[in-house]
Formats: C-alpha cells, sequence, structure tokens
C-alpha cells in the first residue's frame, strides 16, 4: 500500500477514536479537562496498537516467539483495562456523572469488555504487522529478482557481440582477396554495425527501425560470399515508426539461418520477414535446411539458446516462438511472435 494512503487511514482511525467522547456528551456542555480524562481509553488503544505493531510483533510473534508476545500482551491488557475502569469511576465521579450499574459484577464486566476491545486492537496491530512484514519482503524478492533479470539481460546481450563479430570478419577476410573496394564498403557496413551494437545495444530497448538498418546491413555482408544458388531475400514493414523492441533480439536466429540454409552446392534460400504494428512485431524466418555435419559444431547452439533467454528476459508471457523442419525436413521455418 501506498505510504501516504497508509497514513491517511492512520490518522482517520485515531481522529475517529479520539473524537468519539464527544458524542456521548452532545449538547451538554461537556468541558475540555473532562473530555480529555475520557480520551484515556482510546490512548490506552493507541499505545497497545502501536506496542504491538512497531516492537512486540516484529520481536517476537515474526520471530516465532509467540508465547513471550501473548505474555507481554495479557500483561499489559489486563494492567490497562483495571486501570481504564478506575480512571473512568474516578472521572464519573470527580464530574457528577451517574452510572446505571455499580456493583461487582458490573465492574467485571466493564473490565472484561475493556480488555477485550484491547485485546481486539492487539490481534489486530499484530496483523497488520505480519502483512507489512510479508509485503515487505515479497517486495525485496521481486527488486531482487528484477536485479538479476537485468543482469543476465545485459551478460546475454554482451555474449552476442564475439559471436557476431568473428562470423562477420570471416566474411570481410574472404572479400578481401576478391574485391577490395567491396572489402572497404563492408568495413564501413561493419562499423555501422558496431556503433548499433556498443551504443544502442546498451538500452533496454531501441527503434525497430534501427534494428532492421542493422539486420540489412548484416544481411548484405553475408551475401558476399555467397554463391548465385542462394536466393536470400528480406522484406519488413513497420506500421508504427515509433515500435520499439530489445536489441539484437533477432540476429542469432538470422545467423542461424545462413548457417543452416546455405550449401555450396545445392540450390538453397534464405528468406526473412518482419512485420510491426502498435500493438506486435512477427519474424518469420524460412531456409533450406542443410544440417552441418558434427564436425562442424561451431557455435553449439549457443545462439538458440540465448534467444530464448532474451525473449523469456525481455518479453515474459508476451511471445510466442514457434520453430521447426516441415515433414520432409527439407525447411526449417522460426517464426516470432512478440505483443507489445
Amino acid at each position: 500500500m501506498n505510504k501516504h494512503i497508509a497514513g491517511l487511514c492512520h490518522v482517520a482511525l485515531w481522529a475517529f477514536l479520539f473524537l468519539s467522547p464527544l458524542t456521548f456528551w452532545r449538547g451538554t456542555g461537556i468541558k475540555f479537562v473532562q473530555y480529555l480524562m475520557y480520551c484515556m481509553q482510546p490512548l490506552m488503544l493507541m499505545i497497545i496498537f502501536y506496542a504491538n505493531y512497531l516492537y512486540l510483533a516484529p520481536r517476537f510473534f515474526v520471530a516465532g516467539k509467540h508465547r513471550y508476545d501473548l505474555l507481554i500482551n495479557l500483561v499489559m491488557i489486563t494492567t490497562f483495562g483495571i486501570a481504564l475502569h478506575y480512571w473512568t469511576d474516578y472521572a464519573n465521579n470527580l464530574y457528577g456523572v451517574h452510572v446505571r450499574f455499580d456493583d461487582a459484577i458490573s465492574d467485571v464486566t466493564n473490565i472484561l469488555r475493556d480488555c477485550l476491545n484491547f485485546a481486539i486492537f492487539a490481534g489486530g496491530s499484530t496483523a497488520l504487522a505480519l502483512a507489512r512484514k510479508w509485503f515487505t519482503a515479497d517486495q525485496k524478492l521481486q527488486e531482487s529478482e528484477a536485479a538479476r533479470a537485468k543482469a543476465e539481460l545485459y551478460n546475454l546481450r554482451s555474449q552476442i557481440n564475439p559471436h557476431f563479430l568473428l562470423n562477420t570478419l570471416n566474411n570481410i577476410y574472404a572479400l578481401t582477396a576478391i574485391d577490395q573496394e567491396r572489402a572497404q564498403d563492408a568495413i564501413q557496413q561493419l562499423s555501422k554495425m558496431l556503433r548499433h551494437m556498443l551504443y544502442d545495444n546498451q538500452e533496454s530497448s531501441v527503434a525497430l527501425s534501427d534494428e532492421l538498418q542493422f539486420l540489412e546491413n548484416y544481411i548484405s555482408l553475408m551475401k558476399i560470399r555467397l554463391s548465385a544458388n542462394v536466393d536470400v531475400t528480406f522484406t519488413h514493414n513497420v506500421e508504427v515508426p515509433g515500435v520499439r523492441i530489445a536489441p539484437l533480439i533477432f540476429i542469432s536466429l538470422i545467423e542461424n539461418a545462413f548457417k543452416h540454409g546455405v550449401s555450396p552446392t545445392e540450390q538453397s534460400f534464405v528468406h526473412i520477414e518482419i512485420n510491426a504494428t502498435d500493438h506486435d512485431i512477427n519474424c518469420r524466418i524460412e531456409n533450406s535446411n542443410h544440417p552441418k555435419s558434427n564436425q562442424d559444431r561451431s557455435g553449439h547452439g549457443i545462439g538458440l539458446n540465448q534467444v530464448q533467454r532474451r525473449l523469456d528476459l525481455a518479453y515474459p508471457n508476451h511471445y510466442k516462438w514457434v520453430k521447426g523442419t516441415n515433414e520432409d525436413g527439407t525447411i526449417y521455418t522460426s517464426a516470432i511472435h512478440i505483443d507489445l
């Protein structure tokens, strides 16, 4: 509960209790000192309430020392009940207030009634103290989980950089032996991508248009070393320019598509499509399926595991990822739907 609202609730409760004696003497001309004397009961209720709420419940009841808490409350409630009875009698005699019943039975009944009221306030304050303790513990746990998730997400983003950079440098290295001018252009594209990774990657989200430009540069670099038998397409449609997304969320999927979807001898394809509206993002990647041999296990599936974990952290319960091959195993499809 908001601290200000809780504080107002406390003020309202005690204002009501301390003003309640006035309702019994409405129009009788009660004196201020007499009113103060009859405020002894709400004052005792306040003492019992906060003694339990601030000290007894946290120190004894929450710690499992229930007997100590019960014993102290029993002594305090009994003492206050008897003291309130004699204080009320004194105030009534002082101001000539006549009580209808004045015998031993009524005295005991009044004491028990006041003790019951005190016990109700003691129990209520203990329950509130327990609720506050549990709420605070749950809040700290949530904050700890959020901090851990944030640190893990940052670590996952950092792990992408070496994996991605290694593949890209291999492509540029292959190009330098073929066309130096194109190699220079490729280095410039790589520079733009590194800028995106070094700066935008540190934010929790980036503009989808920037992410698409990053992917276009990457795909352009990947196409450098591909033969003519590989069909690569990248289409995208963003209806709302301001749509944002977690950075580098799709790059590992595209890497995986080029790794397993390209054959040096057979007809191959990699088709990538990304569409976005103001409430969702859809990425669909299809590629011909050419699984690598056991001798070529670079990456060991790390990229896909990172995608799964990053989706769990960035979009918990707000995404759907369907992946797998068709019936004859010739086409691999990876489709991600993200609700914004």
